[in-house]
């Protein structure tokens, strides 16, 4: 008696389960990384932006590497690209602890750790949600994930906080280590099954990215990305030092943290649930506007810890609820064949903005000694991204149907 054929999809609640935990781990970790700026800098006698310059480092290495990870993730499966990114993830944490000298720290909690998160965070995940879950569920279960990364911040930030007090910031940073290990049993998760081979048409790698460059709408959504990453990084790496020179304690900027990533389990599932109903370059627009209002609003009233925590709260909401919308469009618009490629150059232009965000951060802060310009560049170039959204066309593009090579 034969046996049974293997079956074409992994299970939904599988996919989510483990998606989601690999999610809240790897991005859980990176959140926390602005509670190690003052401590390092202080014990290493190094200026702000070279600690920004490493984690600004971080975001290009992990947005230039995006786009292989992706490619190598829907060609081999996702399970190998994982246990790959978890070790270099472990990796990268260690040798971040005892690196000496800027250079060594930038390649540590530079390049090492930038090259991980490429292979653990959303473009992995999202290409096996895209494949094993039903169009229908898609932009659903990417907020689902993406809730979860947003949870992992909410944890991970406190957790971090404490481990630093509790242990010092060397012993926290080998401790994340070993807890970025767990990434390796939850990729079994994701293995999934030998796919048979496909029938209708059928895209080379160089194809699939001629006609993503080529449509106008997929260079809306990478402009839209840069902006959301200038905008995320730099808040999340620079607003606790920011907030300790206006005289605050280390613990409201903890609590800010803690806060963004709780009201973004609020936001990115929202977000998600929003985009099976209704066009998601308005989800997009707004989320941008709003983003620009909520900074407005924070520069204008006295700063106070309550008013940090109703500003957290509110960015909280539109923290990374742009990640489902967009790789929905993209699943949407170009399938799912090279979903994990193509959401890896998205990805690539959201990171060259988090290099520029978190870098600016630093050298304007060193040469003016205040954060002020930056947060107003924030400012514009979320009304910038708010309106290159509006354009994009969101349906299927049509291609001819080509039969699959024997």
């Amino acid at each position: 008696m034969s046996s049974p054929a293997a079956p074409a999809r992994l299970s939904m609640t599988q996919v989510l389960l483990c998606g989601a935990a690999i999610v809240t781990l790897s991005m859980g970790i990176r959140h926390g990384f602005g509670l190690w700026l003052q401590p390092i800098t202080m014990e290493r006698g190094w200026t702000r932006e070279t600690f920004a310059f490493a984690l600004a480092v971080q975001n290009l290495a992990w947005g230039l590497a995006g786009p292989l990870a992706g490619g190598l993730a829907d060609r081999f499966g996702a399970f190998r690209v994982l246990i790959v990114g978890s070790l270099l993830y472990a990796l990268g944490l260690v040798l971040m602890a005892v690196s000496t000298s800027g250079l060594a720290f930038t390649g540590s909690a530079g390049l090492l750790l930038g090259m991980a998160q490429s292979g653990t965070t959303y473009a992995i995940v999202y290409g096996v949600i895209g494949r094993n879950v039903d169009a229908s569920k898609r932009s659903w279960a990417m907020g689902v994930a993406a809730a979860a990364g947003s949870f992992g911040q909410f944890l991970m930030v406190p957790v971090e906080n404490w481990l630093i007090g509790s242990f010092g910031w060397q012993s926290a940073l080998f401790m994340l280590g070993c807890l970025a290990l767990a990434i390796m049993p939850l990729a079994f998760g994701l293995r999934e099954p030998e796919r048979a081979a496909a029938t209708g048409h059928q895209q080379s790698v160089g194809a699939a990215l001629r006609e993503a460059f080529g449509y106008p709408s997929f260079r809306l959504l990478m402009a839209g990305y840069f902006v959301c990453g200038f905008q995320v990084v730099f808040i999340g790496v620079h607003m606790p030092s920011y907030l300790k020179d206006k005289g605050l304690t280390p613990d409201v900027a903890t609590t800010a943290l803690a806060l963004i990533g709780l009201f973004n389990v609020v936001g990115t599932y929202a977000a998600g649930s929003l985009g099976q109903r209704m066009p998601k370059k308005y989800i997009l627009s707004a989320i941008y506007a709003l983003r620009s209002v909520a900074i407005v609003v924070f520069l204008s009233v006295p700063l106070t810890p309550w008013s940090v925590y109703v500003f957290a709260s509110v960015m909280g909401v539109l923290w990374l609820s742009t990640v489902p919308p967009t790789n929905a469009v993209v699943a949407q618009i170009f399938g799912v064949q090279y979903l994990s490629m193509l959401g890896g150059f998205v990805f690539l232009s959201h990171q060259i903005g988090s290099f520029l965000g978190v870098w600016l951060g630093g050298k304007l802060y060193d040469s003016t000694g205040s954060y002020d310009v930056v947060w107003w560049i924030a400012v514009a170039l979320g009304v910038f991204a708010a309106l290159i959204n509006l354009p994009v066309k969101e349906r299927a593009i049509e291609r001819p149907l080509v039969p699959a090579a024997a």
